[in-house]
């Protein structure tokens, strides 16, 4: 989801928003401005010194005060020429530095405001769009923080010494150097708009392609079991050919705008050589002065085609900028409000008060009106077909998403009235799809309380059942676990999990069908581990498996209506309702399953 009003923008709007990011490294910025102006300067020099030698030098008449003049005047060249190196090497390495240091900052914020945002962002937007605005886009970035600032000031200090020179040595040829370089700015303005559209609509389309590629190898193991990697390969073909239509239409745009440049480029030295030449048979104009024109034209043209590449580079760098701002422009949708307190730790007393819950996009609320209390430390399951609310209950506790209407509390606290982080840290959630990092077993499980000690990590592990398992890995505890812990069974990931739980140790737990994807032998284990884990903890179970949830101090059945049935496990199949026709067709089936 991006912020609408930026499209609306033009880029220049965020100029001084791009250049706040150059307010840390001021002295070296300054630095490197310093030398640039060197390097500007010193490029001005060289032609000056080349048209006094031939106008005011080599027709002297005398080869021995000729020769005593040059020996100097090459002195003084080679002393430009080092000045010119030690600047250009200055800004060659610091320059880029000075790049790195604000791409790595601009990189930090990207990154921060995103772990910020919203659950509702990620479900409209793809990790691999993400991906790309966090590394590919801001590479563009370095390049103009750190060219920009000093190729603009290079080539302005070129154009304006070299007009200065030329108007005090022939005003008419300056003039006609300078219309045909007024032309190419015309020419170079007006066809910004077309450059920033196209550059744009590549980084959509390289957005889409990462997208792609990120989503068919996630799931690679899905897709090579389905045998449907020819769906994937059409997927990527599409969105690649796509890129490739879209770089196809940039660089067509890019080789109009050169090829035109370099015409203009040309027209240039012709019309200056054939004015010059007239100048010359005239009189009004020495052939030393016409060759300090000739080589002016290039210290107008270098600008101008430095300038030229500088437009490119504006254009990819602020593109990729604007898409940065679009993210850091976005608010998260569950944030902390003004006034919000750190309720510290809570004993778990949950209460919803009418609640009304509707997904972006859908048409009806997932709940209405929905009201339920729940003590602390009491089991509360939570069963019933697919769709009716039983994960979004368990969603709207730590705040993921916000109810349209009504409250929820904990210990008489409206949650919206505390501090994310407070809130949140009183929540543990073990859910049926465990995402492990690509990190050791020690910090997987760490990420329950990453200061934990090594004594508190095999704690947890330990009451987990996962301990002996860990210790029969070669690395033990530094095993790595692999992307999304692949090396690791189901069951195995959900201890895990459970140990991070232990490690976090909060008053409110709550399991979204945390056994249900399960064998029934690691779902022994596992559920061995969770019971362990829930006591003496307000804990909210949700569960298909009726045979996980008897031992609940209560037990909801949710229906489209709100709760249809609530009670133990004995009163539900005592009331014969639709909870004990679950039970027994539940029960039906694996004594089925058992006898075959």
């Amino acid at each position: 989801m991006e912020n609408k009003d930026n499209k609306k923008k033009s880029f220049f709007s965020y100029l001084p928003r791009f250049i706040s990011y150059y307010k840390p490294y001021k002295g070296l910025f300054a630095a490197d401005m310093f030398f640039a102006v060197v390097i500007g300067a010193t490029g001005l020099a060289f032609p000056w010194i080349m048209r006094t030698l031939i106008n005011e030098v080599f027709t002297l008449g005398d080869n021995e005060r000729i020769i005593e003049i040059l020996i100097p005047a090459g002195i003084i060249m080679l002393a430009v020429y080092v000045v010119e190196a030690l600047a250009t090497k200055f800004v060659t390495s610091w320059g880029h530095i000075l790049g790195a240091r604000i791409e790595r900052d601009m990189r930090q914020d990207l990154f921060t405001h995103m772990e910020k945002l919203s659950f509702s962002f990620f479900d409209d937007t793809s990790t691999g769009q993400m991906v790309s605005r966090i590394i590919t886009d801001l590479q563009d970035i370095t390049e103009l923080a750190h060219h920009g600032p000093e190729n603009l000031l290079i080539s302005l200090i070129k154009i304006t010494g070299a007009f200065v020179i030329l108007m005090n040595t022939h005003v008419g040829l300056t003039m006609i150097l300078l219309l045909f370089t007024v032309i190419m700015g015309l020419f170079t303005f007006f066809y910004r708009k077309k450059m920033f559209r196209s550059f744009m609509d590549n980084r959509v389309k390289i957005a889409n392609v990462n997208a792609i590629v990120n989503d068919s190898l996630s799931g690679i193991r899905t897709v090579q079991s389905y045998s449907q990697e020819e769906v994937e390969l059409n997927k990527f073909h599409e969105g690649n050919q796509e890129f490739y239509q879209s770089k196809k239409n940039m660089y067509t745009v890019m080789g109009t705008y050169h090829s035109t440049n370099g015409f203009l480029q040309g027209l240039l030295y012709v019309v200056t050589i054939v004015a010059g030449g007239v100048y010359v048979v005239r009189g009004s104009l020495n052939p030393g002065d016409l060759y300090l024109f000739v080589l002016y034209i290039n210290m107008f043209l270098q600008p101008v085609r430095t300038l030229i590449q500088f437009n490119e580079q504006l254009q990819q760098g602020m593109t990729g900028f604007l898409r940065m701002c679009q993210i850091l422009d976005t608010e998260p949708e569950i944030q902390d409000l003004p006034g919000a307190i750190d309720v510290g730790l809570l004993r778990g007393d949950i209460r919803f008060e009418d609640v009304t819950f509707t997904y972006k996009d859908a048409d009806e609320p997932v709940l209405e009106d929905f009201s339920l209390d729940i003590k602390a430390k009491h089991a509360v399951a939570l069963v019933g077909p697919s769709g009716v609310g039983k994960s979004t209950i368990c969603s709207l506790i730590p705040r993921f998403y916000d109810m349209d209407k009504g409250a929820i509390t904990i210990d008489g606290i409206d949650i919206r009235n505390m501090t994310l982080r407070s809130l949140r840290d009183n929540i543990a959630m073990v859910q049926q799809d465990v995402y492990l990092f690509n990190s050791s077993v020690r910090d997987n499980i760490a990420y329950g309380q990453y200061d934990a000690t090594d004594e508190q990590i095999i704690a947890a592990a330990k009451q987990a059942n996962i301990h002996d398992f860990i210790m029969s890995l070669s690395k033990g505890y530094d095993t790595m676990v692999g992307e999304r812990g692949v090396r690791f069974s189901g069951g195995e990931k959900q201890r895990i999990s459970i140990a991070r739980a232990f490690l976090r140790n909060p008053p409110i737990l709550i399991l979204d069908e945390a056994t249900s994807s399960l064998d029934n032998v690691s779902e022994r284990a596992v559920q061995e581990s969770l019971d362990r884990l829930s006591k003496d903890r307000t804990t909210i179970v949700i569960a298909h498996r009726l045979s996980t949830v008897r031992n609940a101090d209560e037990i909801l059945v949710l229906s489209d209506e709100g709760i249809s049935e609530r009670g133990t496990h004995e009163e539900l199949m005592a009331l014969g309702g639709e909870y004990a026709d679950l039970y027994r067709i539940q029960f039906e089936d694996l004594s089925a399953k058992g006898r075959n």
